[in-house]
């Protein structure tokens, strides 16, 4: 990777399935930068948490996590390491 790229877990949570298709299509995308991933549907709560580990330059991660941030019903949060 040319540029400094960063380590960093998105948390987000689903809670419209009309929303599911985007954030996925949306994490397709970026797929190249995605090094982990897990889903867990909560069938309790009707939602679904997935968590996705990246490797990638700042930009990348703030542009994928604003974009699911934007979707209805869903809300996500990043965590970065200090590497």
């Amino acid at each position: 990777m040319d540029q400094e790229t960063r380590v960093a877990v998105l948390s987000i949570i689903v809670e419209h399935d009309a929303s599911v298709e985007e954030v996925n299509r949306i994490l397709h995308e970026s797929s190249d930068f995605i090094i982990g991933r897990m889903g867990i549907p909560y069938r309790a709560r009707k939602v679904n948490i997935i968590s996705i580990v990246m490797d990638a330059p700042q930009s990348v991660i703030s542009g994928v996590s604003g974009r699911i941030g934007t979707l209805p019903g869903v809300s996500v949060k990043t965590a970065y390491s200090n590497l």
